[in-house]
């Protein structure tokens, strides 16, 4: 039995799929496992400090933290809550809006990041940069911008 017909993927178009899928997947699982291992850090963990770093005053509204870290809102909040918990994260209420909420990165949060970057970065190298060269990495972002 056949699942593609002539509405479906090529062969060719599904395989190329399956593979960017395995490849996300076999990255994720080790950039995850690298960070628990070495600093009991999760990779959503890990996005959620990073995303707060990199904002204006290390702080980022919930809805907006949670389109940017590709979690549900209720998933964030969840995940806030352990951060906040450990001390990395706090939130603030928003002056302009009584029901918005502000998640803002703390001191010992920073920290924690700065300490967890090396071992990301390595996993980034090591799983993918170092298997691409320069024409490599300039195709495939042409490729993935076509993506967005």
């Amino acid at each position: 039995m056949t699942l593609l017909n002539s509405e479906s993927l090529s062969l060719q178009e599904l395989t190329v799929w399956r593979m960017l899928q395995r490849a996300q997947m076999r990255i994720t699982r080790h950039l995850e496992s690298e960070l628990l291992e070495a600093h009991d850090l999760a990779l959503a963990s890990y996005d959620v400090l990073l995303q707060l770093a990199e904002a204006p005053g290390r702080r980022l509204r919930m809805n907006d933290l949670a389109d940017r870290v590709l979690l549900s809102r209720s998933g964030l909040t969840r995940l806030v809550d352990r951060l906040q918990r450990e001390g990395l994260v706090m939130r603030e209420a928003c002056a302009s809006d009584a029901r918005g909420l502000f998640a803002v990165l703390t001191d010992e949060g920073a920290d924690r990041l700065a300490e967890a970057t090396p071992t990301y970065l390595a996993g980034i190298r090591s799983r993918i940069l170092d298997a691409l060269d320069e024409e490599d990495l300039r195709r495939c972002a042409a490729m993935l911008a076509k993506l967005e």
